[in-house]
Parts: C-alpha cells; sequence; structure tokens
C-alpha cells in the first residue's frame, strides 16, 4: 500500500461484546484505536440479548457473593462437555481468563457488574453448578447518563422487529454492557467509533497484516494498523449463500443476529490465508414462528410438548436451547421431523402458546391464528387432522406424557433431571399436563442465535493459517473466531464471554508485539 487514508495503532471490526471490549482495553492501554461498525447502530448481537450474560466463573462479583467455586472444577466441567472438539489451550484460556478480565474492568467506575445466576447447559457432567453462579451481567445504565448512546446503541429486539420505541429510562442486558463500554471509551481522546462502515479487505506486507481497506457509504479508505486488526464483527448468519456452501442449517431470515453479520470479515481474512473451523456450526435453538414469517428464538416453556411428524414426542422440551435446537435438527437429518414443527398443548392460558421469552414479543393472537401458525380443535383427534400427524399416535402420545406429569418423572425423555429444566417452573419439574379442552398446536422453526464457526486463533486470540502459522497482525474474537466451544453451548453467556476474553487478549498482545511502523 503505498497511499494510507488514515493511521492508527489497532483497529477494531465489530461493536459487540468483543469490539467493543477490545476497543476500550486499547484505549485504556494508551493506544490509538479505531472502532468501525459496519450497520447504523453499534452492538452487534450482544445488544439484542436481554441478558447479555458473561459466563465468568470465580471472577470479583461472584467471590463477593461467596461462591464456592473453583478454576479447577469449572474447567474441568467445560473440557468435559466440550471434550476435543477444540484445543484444550484454548480452552483452558477463555475459563481462566475471564475472572482476571473483570477484575481488570471493575477498576473503571463505569463498568459495573452484577449477579444473573443461571444453571450450566449440562446439569449432569462433572462440576456442573446447579445454582447458577458462573454467570454475571453488566448492571443496567441510566440513559440519562449516557444520552446521546440512545438512539446509537442497537435493539432492543421489539425495538427494531416490531418498531416499537426504544426504552428512555435504563440499557438493560447486552445494551448495558455495550453502552458502558462506549462510555468508558470515550473518555480517552485517542479512540474513534465510526458506523455504517464495514472492513471489506486485509492489506498486507510482507506476510503481516498492517491495515485494512474499509467502506463507508460505498467510499474506500485505507486505514493503516501499526499494531494489528481485530476481527470481531460477528458471524455470517445473515448470509446465506455462506450459510449453503458450509452447511449451515436454516436461513439468515430465522437468526437473531442483526442484518450487517454477512461475513465480510470471515471473507476478507480467508483471502490472506486464515484457516476456519466450525463453519457448519450456530448456537441454536427452537423458534416460535410468527406472523411476518420469522421463526424467532424462545425459550420458558411453562408447558406443551413437540411431537414429530408422526404425532410422538421427541425430545425434551424443557432442555437448554441449543440442545434442544441441536435435537430438531438431527430429527430433521433423520427424516422424522418436517418444519413446521408443532407444540401441542392445552387451554390453560386461553389458546396462547405457554411460552414466556419469546425474546421478539408476540403480536395479536388473530394474526397467528389468520396465517395458519396457531391452530385449534375440540379433541386431539381432530388436532391431529389439522397439523397432518396420526390421530391415534397424537391421543397416545398425550395421553402417556400426561401419566408421566401425574407421577412427576418423564421417563421417555427426562423433562426436569437437570437443573437447567427447572429454572422457570419454581425447581419444580416443568411437566404440565394437557387435557383441557380446546386443544391447539403452534409452529415453530429453528432459529439461531448467530454462527460460530470462523478463523482459527491460538490463546492471543493470533489468526492462523492451514500450517499453523500466525498471520502477523490480524486478530479475532467472537463469532468472527471459531468457538472454543466447538459444537456445544456450555453455558449462558458463553458467547459474549468467549468475545471479550479474547478480544482483550489480542489488544495485550498488540500492545506486546511488533508496531508496523
Amino acid at each position: 500500500m503505498n497511499e494510507w487514508d488514515e493511521t492508527t495503532d489497532v483497529l477494531v471490526a465489530g461493536s459487540g461484546a468483543g469490539g467493543v471490549t477490545g476497543a476500550y482495553t486499547a484505549a485504556r492501554e494508551g493506544l490509538d484505536v479505531i472502532l468501525i461498525e459496519a450497520t447504523d447502530k453499534f452492538g452487534g448481537t450482544t445488544a439484542y440479548s436481554g441478558g447479555g450474560g458473561m459466563w465468568f466463573p470465580c471472577n470479583p462479583v461472584l467471590l463477593r457473593a461467596g461462591t464456592d467455586d473453583s478454576i479447577d472444577d469449572a474447567l474441568e466441567y467445560y473440557t468435559a462437555v466440550v471434550g476435543d472438539r477444540t484445543p484444550k489451550a484454548l480452552q483452558e484460556t477463555y475459563v481462566r481468563s475471564g475472572a482476571p478480565l473483570i477484575e481488570y474492568l471493575e477498576s473503571d467506575e463505569l463498568l459495573k457488574f452484577t449477579l444473573l445466576p443461571w444453571p450450566d447447559y449440562f446439569g449432569k457432567a462433572p462440576k456442573a453448578r446447579a445454582d447458577g453462579m458462573r454467570h454475571i451481567a453488566a448492571k443496567p445504565l441510566k440513559v440519562a447518563a449516557a444520552p446521546a448512546l440512545r438512539e446509537l446503541v442497537r435493539g432492543p429486539l421489539d425495538a427494531d422487529r416490531l418498531g416499537r420505541p426504544q426504552p428512555e429510562d435504563y440499557f438493560v442486558g447486552g445494551r448495558a454492557l455495550v453502552a458502558r463500554f462506549l462510555a468508558a471509551s470515550e473518555k480517552y481522546p485517542h479512540f474513534s467509533a465510526r458506523r455504517n462502515t464495514a472492513l471489506t479487505e486485509l492489506v498486507v506486507d510482507d506476510g503481516a497484516v498492517v491495515g485494512a481497506i474499509v467502506e463507508t457509504d460505498g467510499q474506500r479508505r485505507a486505514i493503516r494498523a501499526r499494531r494489528g486488526v481485530l476481527l470481531a464483527a460477528g458471524g455470517f448468519e445473515h448470509n446465506d449463500d455462506m450459510r449453503q456452501r458450509y452447511g449451515v442449517p436454516g436461513n439468515s431470515r430465522d437468526t437473531m443476529g442483526p442484518s450487517g453479520n454477512r461475513g465480510l470479515a470471515h471473507l476478507a481474512a480467508m483471502a490472506v490465508g486464515a484457516d476456519t473451523d466450525l463453519m457448519d456450526q450456530a448456537w441454536w435453538s427452537p423458534g416460535l414462528t410468527h406472523p411476518d414469517g420469522t421463526s424467532a428464538f424462545a425459550l420458558w416453556f411453562t408447558g406443551g410438548i413437540f411431537v414429530d411428524d408422526n404425532g410422538r414426542r421427541f425430545v425434551n422440551e424443557s432442555a437448554a436451547y441449543d440442545r434442544l435446537g441441536r435435537e430438531i435438527l438431527a430429527a430433521m437429518d433423520a427424516g422424522t421431523v418436517t418444519l413446521p414443527l408443532w407444540m401441542i398443548y392445552d387451554d390453560a392460558e386461553d389458546g396462547v402458546p405457554p411460552v414466556k421469552a419469546t425474546n421478539v414479543s408476540m403480536v395479536e393472537p388473530a394474526r397467528y391464528v389468520d396465517a395458519g401458525l396457531w391452530r385449534t380443535a375440540d379433541t386431539l383427534e381432530q388436532l391431529a387432522a389439522e397439523i397432518g400427524v396420526p390421530p391415534q399416535n397424537l391421543v397416545d402420545t398425550v395421553t402417556r406424557f400426561n401419566e408421566f406429569v401425574r407421577r412427576g418423572s418423564d421417563d421417555d425423555f427426562g423433562r426436569g433431571d437437570e437443573p437447567y429444566d427447572r429454572a422457570f417452573s419454581g425447581g419444580a419439574p416443568p411437566l404440565y399436563p394437557i387435557e383441557r379442552a380446546p386443544f391447539h398446536a403452534a409452529a415453530f422453526g429453528v432459529s439461531d442465535l448467530g454462527t460460530k464457526g470462523g478463523l482459527r486463533t491460538d490463546t492471543g486470540a493470533r489468526v492462523l493459517d492451514a500450517a499453523d502459522n500466525v498471520i502477523a497482525g490480524l486478530y479475532a474474537a467472537g463469532n468472527t473466531m471459531a468457538a472454543p466451544s466447538g459444537t456445544v453451548y456450555p453455558g449462558g453467556g458463553n458467547p459474549i464471554g468467549t468475545s471479550m476474553v479474547f478480544s482483550h487478549l489480542a489488544v495485550l498482545d498488540m500492545k506486546e508485539g511488533v508496531s508496523h511502523e
């Protein structure tokens, strides 16, 4: 590159949890940093998270609350769940780095965190925590404390999907995390954040990444990065061509990621030799299908059962959402489930599906009925005809399930056997009868929280090529990085937590590394 339009120490692509953590770290460590965001709002997928949780065992927030957990126990749990699918060193780096990161961040008065107990997602794995004491979140932030950010931080989902007004009182969940980092970063004069600016190419000199080409409103600019480029730009869930190429089930319509997550950072890195892994993977969930045709991430089922094409149960409906989503995908691969998938429930809630966390709010019930998404019949036999399954099978399935409810034990799929299953039922088995006519069926699809396949990195978040050589000057985190958790989702707050940890480590490595003068 003969001519640069701009020069900085660190260029960060993406403004979700990873991007803002990396940019904040750079600014605090005295580096010039430019944060770019491809869309018109900051926050990425993080800003859509209602909880905005982080899985950081033994961090100071948890220690102050009296946890008796240990890092070794947390590591035993995490590695038992993830297995050998990803490098053990990468797994250990994540588990051990969360607590020091929170200690580092809490020294800034603008970065405050609170308990958000959330059980681990594999309750029968060794050293799993049923009490949720590995999980924290950012404290809510008054909008009045950062009023300029109210219109700049993405979300909540209802604002973007349904046109609802943004909250005027507090940033909460993932929005609070992003807003706090942006407010904290703005204290430093060498921090700059830009929207509507996408990274489209990386510039390489003598084998090292020395900058990038970014595009704003069709105008291209070359930004030199003396210390390095951090790619924390989310996944490629909104790129249907890439989903098809790498075999990611579903389509962009049903993802919960923002529209800017098109994999541009992935493609730019691959063009300069970056290796990838887990490209067929995503963070899955069942999705309640809405009248606009989208199936959006849903959890907290206070009743209902899922049935396959034969009218039979096939899954623990109260399992952690990624596990449940993967079971649905497996049944689809086996040919026993086709979409829409149907949830069967009774009239205990006047025809509304027993789903308490739809993430995108339900609209008027009549719209679901008119769209054929909610079906009703006086008998189970009639309901079976409505959804195209064998009537006797559905009757037998509901009869058998109701007997499990009566006994308080699901002999078929263990619904309620793990702590997460009981997280929304006051600790009791989440077994509710289907006996009050009329009977109902609600359509579901498969949703995702974003893809989790991406660039392979070492423990310093340095991007690797196919021969395991470091590509100097190039770093990745979050859903642009191949997830340390591999093909599983160990616990709530893993996506945000890993993104923050490896972005932070990337910038610390840049600070100690070679400057490309």
